[in-house]
């Protein structure tokens, strides 16, 4: 079974590399669910990797709802990857009723090719999931990263392989969310089950370890306001023009 990593910098790629795994996914920022990376650790990355990387394509964090400039920057980024040789996307938007944009969605898959285009988990919000399956098969997607709309891969793992069994051969579902060593066997001994039907391809793990910092942090930089799902953080035009009226207002 393949093993996918979601790294989420330059030494979880090297790590990953290093350790055996057969891909990964590169990302930043998991605390939001993962960005799209910069150009600089792109490039490093593919500079120094043997195995494919996966390179998520999301341009802020929030929902998947996207605007005419998110949705020009992510055609930017794919096709930045694409010179690169990158071996495939993850990414993908949704409508305001949680169905797949599929109009979107596939422009964005048309632009990616050669490279393969996982849907991400965006997946995880859709109201239909097994109709979206059957959506995104049509429009040429290769796989679907899934929690099978759970926190933990673990917790939804009867979605998962419902969801494989309507996918068949049609792409690939990839379980992800929360899979470690203790529960992988979970996943993988279904491909040795003589009764069992469903067979997974493919795992994606983060495999991550808190390492604590040498250095102390004097001031916090980090705001917990600003990690909620639910919200998107935009620098406000009145707010913007309040600071430079009240700055250049003379005693």
């Amino acid at each position: 079974m393949l093993l996918e990593i979601c790294a989420s910098n330059y030494q979880s790629a090297i790590n990953a590399q290093e350790a055996g795994a057969q891909r990964i996914e590169l990302c930043s920022e998991l605390a939001v669910g993962g960005i799209t990376p910069s150009y600089g650790m792109l490039k490093k990355v593919m500079e120094e990797l043997t195995i494919p990387v996966m390179v998520l394509i999301r341009p802020r964090s929030g929902n998947f709802v996207y605007s005419d400039a998110d949705f020009d920057i992510m055609k930017k980024d794919i096709q930045l990857c694409k010179e690169l040789g990158c071996a495939g996307i993850v990414s993908g938007i949704l409508n305001d009723d949680f169905s797949v944009d599929l109009e979107s969605t596939k422009v964005l898959i048309e632009l990616a090719k050669p490279m393969s285009f996982t849907f991400h988990r965006a997946f995880d919000q859709v109201s239909n999931p097994e109709e979206a399956i059957k959506e995104l098969a049509q429009i040429g997607v290769s796989r679907i990263l899934t929690s099978g709309q759970h926190s933990r891969a673990i917790e939804g793992l009867e979605n998962l392989k419902r969801y494989q069994n309507i996918a068949g051969n049609s792409l690939i579902i990839l379980p992800a969310g929360g899979i470690n060593a203790d529960n992988c066997s979970s996943f993988t001994h279904l491909n040795k089950a003589p009764k069992e039907k469903v067979r997974f391809q493919e795992i994606h793990a983060s495999a991550t370890e808190v390492m604590e910092q040498t250095t102390r942090t004097l001031v916090p930089m980090n705001s917990p306001k600003f990690l909620q799902e639910n919200i998107e953080v935009i620098s406000d035009t009145d707010l913007i023009k309040a600071i430079l009226k009240n700055s250049n207002h003379e005693d």
